[in-house]
């Protein structure tokens, strides 16, 4: 038991686990099953049927939908310590999106019945299943507005900051969005063409805004970006 707390002490502030002890958090990883990912592999399709939930141990994972054109829409990137496929849960149907990992992916995922009985002995993880839910719809709000409200350059830019907050580390050149990012990912992640993308990006790296490479963007200048999302 020691080993295995020692092995979830770097989760312990998740928003799954709040308000549960040390020996229930490892009662809950202890319960689920391990499961490794390689680059690009699925975990689940949309429209599969939903019997599994995950958390995220290391690695991101991409959540995406396709239009009836086949083209594909990003809702939203899962990142380590973030739990997802709630849906599987609650209602036990089928998933709305597709999850495909980054990089490699480690995860812990629990099959609906199981996950059913670890709420019952730990009525925490019922309490926070619903608080990720509802951050969920408001994320899924905010980007809606975001989509339906803003110019190609501010989303582009919100959308930055958002990853530069979450997966931004700081190097020599500024600080490095820290994991593969095309410019056809930006654009499916934020409602536009991969053009607009490559012009607005090229346009902010003539300013010093921003460095971009192959899957990399680097931000130099974050307060320009801020004006970005400010300027209406």
């Amino acid at each position: 038991m020691t080993s295995y707390l020692h092995s979830t002490e770097a989760y312990s502030q998740s928003e799954l686990l709040s308000d549960i002890s040390p020996e229930g958090q490892a009662d809950i990883f202890k319960a689920g099953h391990r499961n490794s990912y390689n680059a690009g592999e699925i975990l689940f399709h949309e429209g599969d049927q939903a019997f599994r939930c995950y958390f995220v141990q290391s690695g991101r994972i991409k959540v995406s939908i396709l239009h009836e054109e086949g083209k594909e829409a990003i809702l939203r990137y899962v990142l380590p310590g973030e739990f997802m496929a709630a849906i599987a849960v609650f209602r036990g149907k089928t998933y709305p999106a597709t999850a495909s990992a980054v990089g490699p992916v480690s995860a812990i995922s629990w099959d609906r019945t199981t996950m059913i009985t670890l709420m019952h002995l730990y009525p925490p993880l019922a309490v926070n299943m619903l608080r990720v839910v509802v951050d969920r719809l408001d994320e899924v709000q905010k980007r809606y507005l975001e989509l339906s409200a803003e110019q190609v350059a501010q989303r582009i830019a919100r959308a930055l900051l958002r990853m530069m907050k979450t997966s931004g580390r700081k190097t020599d050149e500024g600080i490095v969005i820290d994991f593969r990012l095309s410019r056809q990912d930006l654009a499916d992640y934020t409602g536009t063409t991969l053009f607009s993308v490559s012009r607005v990006l090229s346009k902010w790296e003539k300013m010093g805004h921003i460095k971009s490479g192959r899957e990399r963007i680097v931000i130099t200048d974050a307060h320009a970006l801020v004006a970005v999302t400010e300027n209406s």
